[in-house]
């Protein structure tokens, strides 16, 4: 992480802080217990930290280092953490020495989605901006690889992005369904949607 020594917090934070305080299945409870091994508090990148102005929508980001027992990432323990933590968080999450990262898209304190990129993904995270609402949004940008950020509007970059993903998950369920149609009539029509997706999905990732 290329921040400057005043952003480093590195305070482990005990996993009792999170499935303690708020309301937690008990399968949640032993995913915290069984599944992470440390949580630790890494940086805080904030006015005070970076000199980087404020937002009112982003007033600081956090970055979080979980320490994983088993190679399984938990969306549920991300956002366990992230409902206790008004602030955006980018989360590295390691495995022995292999390393994955995740944010959350959070608006007003509540999380819309997840981003996640592969594990070992070499990211060059640039935590740079005229404000931290900037910075926040070259970190999730940074997650997406299906559609072009370059000098577009954020929130038209987060719209086609969930549009291609839903348009993706309807692509390989037609897929599946086209070839377990035994009636030629039906996986005609199939075909005829499958084709129009492909285009529509064409058309995006060309926007």
């Amino acid at each position: 992480m290329k921040l400057p020594v005043s952003a480093k917090v590195n305070k482990v934070i005990p996993k009792t802080q999170f499935y303690n305080r708020v309301y937690v299945t008990k399968k949640l409870r032993d995913d915290f217990i069984s599944k992470i091994q440390k949580i630790t508090w890494k940086y805080k990148i904030a006015e005070d930290t970076i000199n980087i102005n404020k937002t009112e929508n982003v007033e600081e980001i956090q970055v979080f280092y979980i320490e994983l027992k088993e190679k399984v990432t938990s969306k549920n323990v991300l956002q366990t953490i992230d409902k206790l933590i008004p602030y955006p968080i980018l989360f590295v999450i390691s495995f022995e020495d292999e390393i994955q990262y995740a944010i959350s898209l959070k608006e007003n304190g509540i999380v819309k989605g997840y981003y996640f990129s592969e594990w070992n993904e070499k990211i060059d995270f640039v935590f740079t901006g005229v404000d931290l609402e900037k910075v926040y949004q070259k970190i999730i940008k940074k997650f997406i690889k299906k559609t072009e950020t370059e000098g577009r509007d954020f929130g038209d970059i987060i719209e086609t992005d969930d549009k291609v993903n839903t348009l993706e998950k309807e692509i390989s369920r037609l897929e599946c369904k086209i070839k377990n149609e035994k009636q030629f009539n039906k996986k005609v029509v199939l075909n005829k949607e499958l084709n129009k997706k492909r285009k529509d999905l064409h058309n995006l990732k060309n926007k």
